[in-house]
């Protein structure tokens, strides 16, 4: 970069904190991110310092849901009443000790989700030097006669390419072994979502979440137009390889992501195909459990624990593809 062309750096790239005014989002902080190729994203500092927009060059990539921003006070963590203040965004944390339906587990009533995505972050901050941004977030889950869980988080945003890398570093404070659920609930919109887009996911095996998507398994990667009254299907991918993937690509704007991931440490790819009018979206969702929640993780004998003083780190990696002949790289890659 020339500077001798610039007066203040964010004329390129650079980071921007703003609060939103009116409404059941009064108040909230957003950190406006851009880093000078095109890539545009928002994290939301008081909703786990997820990432409620994205954008590339112009377009809108995320799924922003009907509700949109409302700030953790109003918060319903009673059975599904998450679901009131679900704002989806490109990226929704659920955990860190619940993930899915609500459920009892061990005498313990557990709402849709966790309640690590209503929780502002206690400190975050950012930084840029020529190669990338950064933003820090630490996200308290703990209480008294309660499990004590701490969030670190750290988004990095390439300066070079599109690309966000969110890395998690969850870290038992207490003094006793928890369960530990986690699930990136990423969420693709349109315009990148609709009938002509194509979606890849390379697993090596595919279940349906239930009979009414077992239905239509043999159409799991077809993407459809809005219908109305349509019933949500999910799929369950699995990978026998180190890294798990999945990329969707639309020709009409000539744009796609690729998200990739640990497979080992993050064994399960939730896919939420959910092709409603005005509730349209695409969920792909790495996560080391299922939406089913905790009583019937525990029950499989597939639920995770974080001991007293261990600390578990997870990596996601966001790549923004940009036309068809990086699109059809990212295939031959993936041996697709």
């Amino acid at each position: 970069m020339n500077d001798k062309y610039i007066g203040h750096p964010s004329q390129v790239s650079g980071v921007e904190e703003h609060r939103l005014a009116g409404g059941k989002g009064d108040g909230m902080r957003l950190l406006e991110v851009r880093n000078g190729r095109g890539l545009h994203f928002t994290v939301s500092a008081d909703r786990g310092a997820d990432i409620s927009r994205l954008y590339f060059k112009g377009d809108n990539l995320a799924y922003f849901s009907p509700c949109g921003y409302v700030a953790p006070a109003y918060y319903d963590s009673k059975g599904t009443g998450f679901l009131k203040s679900f704002t989806a965004g490109f990226l929704t944390t659920c955990g860190l000790t619940a993930v899915g339906s609500p459920c009892e587990d061990n005498g313990e009533m557990l709402p849709m989700h966790g309640t690590v995505s209503h929780t502002p972050a206690e400190q975050i901050s950012y930084a840029e030097d020529a190669d990338k941004i950064e933003i820090h977030a630490a996200v308290n889950q703990m209480g008294i006669f309660a499990d004590k869980l701490m969030l670190h988080r750290k988004i990095t945003c390439s300066k070079h390419n599109n690309t966000i890398e969110i890395e998690d570093r969850i870290e038992n404070k207490g003094d006793r072994v928890t369960p530990l659920m986690l699930l990136y609930h990423i969420n693709i919109g349109y315009p990148l979502l609709s009938e002509q887009a194509e979606l890849v996911i390379p697993s090596s095996s595919v279940t349906a979440r239930n009979e009414h998507a077992e239905r239509d398994i043999g159409i799991w990667s077809r993407i459809l137009e809005p219908q109305a009254n349509f019933e949500e299907q999910c799929y369950y991918h699995r990978f026998d390889r180190e890294t798990g993937a999945a990329a969707i690509y639309n020709p009409v704007i000539d744009k796609g992501l690729a998200i990739t991931y640990d497979a080992a440490a993050l064994e399960y790819l939730v896919q939420w195909k959910m092709m409603g009018e005005t509730d349209y979206v695409l969920g792909l969702e790495p996560g080391n459990c299922l939406p089913d929640g905790r009583a019937a993780m525990r029950r499989a004998n597939t639920l995770k624990f974080i001991h007293p003083g261990e600390t578990v780190t997870h990596q996601v990696r966001i790549g923004l593809i940009d036309g068809a002949q990086a699109w059809g790289a990212w295939k031959e890659e993936q041996g697709c």
